[in-house]
């Protein structure tokens, strides 16, 4: 999406205060709202304006603000044009109770503008709690406060909101004839209507004679809505009511705390409110510009690993290729054949996974510039030289190789072992592991026997000859980039880096539809590389898988705040996240979180399709197809 170039900037040097007292105002909500206010956009617009506190504060420049209560409308524009006459009447105000009720007795219609506004400044600092409420024939008829020194006239006040205010259009006006007749793409759009549910002392009553009822919220939903959709930014604030909830369940909903300061009982004064964070929709402003792939990038050996992007890497460099970057952070690198890539284009790449597999292949062919593993030495390898202990032959008989099979894994396990340098011995486990893979039908570990084996040329060749041109195909992987690679085996969620650059994003994408258990499918190859070290196999299993790895993607609620968090970390760097549209968070929640660190956020859709074979509503025909979608974030 892209953001108007006019920028948010404050018209007068010190903080606006609001002029009034207000029933439902956001002044403790400040902290929570203004971090999600966009930086840049085009105009402010606030169509159940109230207090203002959020206006106040924020102090935007060519802003709109509207209310349909036709007296507040009238404070706001006498103060605007004529402050010190405003100023003037209200040194005329005394604060009695005598005094209260005549001024209180007052038609505001009848009165000068100035005059009026001056009328409901005094009565709102001198009435009780700063209530506004007007009875059936809207006469307000809120009782005398009984403030010992309450401030009447705050001069500094009223000259700093005059000064903001003469630079802002004021209208009144129902708030759907507001926005249709002014809300643009890019402006942000604060909405604070009148909280649910009605009662005595809800904010149905605060503004004018007018009720908003249920219906009326559906209503506001579906403009909101049209709003996201025109791309306006909107952030709403309501109470925590089951509708609000519903209405927006596609956004980012947020609960906070907050205190009632106006109610018949003490006891109700602690409250509920929710903050709606409603993005624009997503426009594809930034393009898969053509950039071919370097040779080398095409050098690392295939893998059927779940989630490989290896069918979009010149669709990741095309976006990739168009920022400026020398350091890379492969964040959850998989097969590795991203970080592989961006090591192809002279990146320092840092290549992280919590599978230690995954860390094997990126210490083989990503860390390593130079090492190899000569054909000798790759056969002395299947040559039984050092004590086997014959683990694999043992506990995993009769499940997914022969018995001659088992054998040689176990001999070459204890080979593997037993080489001194560490870049060799990556090589040959990463070599061990794709021969796993390609002699398992389906190269998965998720069932047991050969029932898929559909005579592919892979599951034909030898055990020993699988070894050999995976040693092969890893050796040809291997070049010098230049520069100084990591291969790092941790939780992305504890990765530091002082560096700025470019951050890939491919994490376990969350799906009620399909589970993201990398460790179920291949617990056998990464057993392997663990030599099965501080792992429990579950006995019980059939497949003698061990338990899965913690990770927050396995909820919607953690992945929110996993993202909400690397996005945080990773502020400074460029960030491009790859994502599937059957994903939670939404398409529109990842904008909204992304977008609170990022100026800019752009989605990019890629003309690529996917299956899952194991949702319930598709088990059988294996054709659940999926988008992707490459979100990036940048501040230039």
């Amino acid at each position: 999406m892209s953001n108007v170039s006019q920028p948010v900037c404050r018209t007068v040097e010190r903080v606006t205060k609001p002029l009034l007292k207000w029933a439902g105002g956001k002044t403790q909500l400040l902290a929570d709202i203004i971090p999600k206010i966009p930086k840049k956009y085009g105009r402010y617009i606030e169509p159940f304006f109230g207090g203002g506190a959020v206006f106040f504060a924020v102090c935007p420049e060519g802003g709109i603000i509207a209310d349909s209560n036709p007296e507040l409308v009238n404070l706001y524009r006498a103060v605007a044009e004529d402050v010190d006459g405003v100023i003037a009447q209200l040194f005329h105000y005394e604060n009695t109770e005598e005094f209260f009720y005549v001024v209180r007795s007052l038609d505001w219609a009848k009165l000068p503008e100035v005059e009026a506004a001056a009328r409901t400044i005094f009565l709102n600092k001198t009435c009780f709690n700063g209530l506004y409420r007007v009875n059936k024939s809207g006469q307000f008829n809120v009782p005398f406060g009984r403030y010992k020194n309450p401030k009447i006239v705050d001069v500094e006040t009223l000259k700093l909101a005059s000064e903001l205010l003469s630079k802002t259009t004021i209208i009144c006006g129902d708030y759907k004839n507001v926005l249709r007749e002014n809300a643009q793409s890019g402006d942000f759009i604060f909405v604070d209507p009148p909280y649910l549910p009605v009662s005595a002392y809800s904010d149905f009553k605060r503004y004018t004679k007018e009720q908003f009822y249920e219906e009326d919220h559906v209503e506001l939903a579906a403009e909101v809505q049209r709003l996201h959709e025109l791309g306006c930014h909107v952030i709403l604030t309501n109470s925590n009511h089951p509708l609000v909830h519903e209405q927006y369940r596609n956004f980012t909903v947020e609960v906070v705390k907050t205190k009632r300061h106006i109610s018949c009982n003490g006891k109700g004064r602690a409250g509920e409110d929710i903050i709606v964070t409603i993005p624009p929709k997503p426009r594809f402003n930034l393009r898969l510009v053509p950039a071919p792939l370097l040779p080398q990038a095409l050098q690392y050996p295939s893998t059927r690993y779940m989630g490989s992007k290896n069918k979009l890497l010149t669709e990741l460099w095309a976006v990739a290729s168009q920022f400026s970057f020398d350091t890379a952070i492969d964040l959850f690198s998989g097969s590795g054949v991203v970080g592989y890539m961006l090591k192809s284009h002279g990146k320092a790449v840092v290549s992280n996974d919590y599978m230690v597999m995954s860390t094997t292949f990126a210490k083989a062919m990503i860390e390593n510039n130079s090492m190899t593993l000569s054909k000798d030495e790759a056969l002395a390898l299947l040559e039984p030289k050092n004590p086997v202990d014959h683990f694999v032959e043992t506990k995993f008989h009769g499940l997914y190789f022969s018995d001659d099979d088992n054998r040689l894994i176990d001999i070459l396990r204890a080979n593997i072992k037993a080489i001194k340098n560490s870049y060799k011995r990556a090589i040959a486990m990463s070599a061990l592991i794709r021969a796993c893979l390609k002699k398992r039908p389906r190269g998965i570990f998720t069932y047991v026997g050969h029932r898929y084996d559909d005579g592919r040329k892979d599951l034909l060749m030898t055990f020993h000859a699988q070894f050999l041109e995976a040693v092969d195909r890893v050796n040809a992987a291997v070049f010098d980039n230049g520069q100084k690679n990591k291969a790092r085996n941790g939780d992305a969620m504890t990765l530091q880096s002082r560096e700025s650059g470019l951050v890939y994003i491919d994490p376990p994408y969350y799906s009620p539809l399909s589970d993201n258990e990398y460790v179920r499918r291949y617990h056998f190859v990464e057993g392997l590389a663990r030599d099965w070290e501080g792992v429990e196999i579950q006995e019980h299993t059939v497949t003698k898988k061990f338990k899965s790895y913690p990770t927050p993607f396995s909820s919607r609620k953690g992945a929110v705040e996993a993202f909400d968090a690397l996005f945080r970390r990773f502020r400074e760097s460029v960030l491009v996240v790859s994502y599937s549209s059957n994903s939670q968070p939404t398409l529109d929640e990842m904008v909204v979180i992304m977008a609170k660190y990022k100026r800019h956020v752009e989605v990019v859709p890629v003309d690529y399709k996917y299956s899952f074979g194991n949702q319930k509503h598709k088990v059988g025909d294996n054709n659940n197809n999926v988008c992707e979608y490459f979100f990036v974030g940048y501040q230039r």
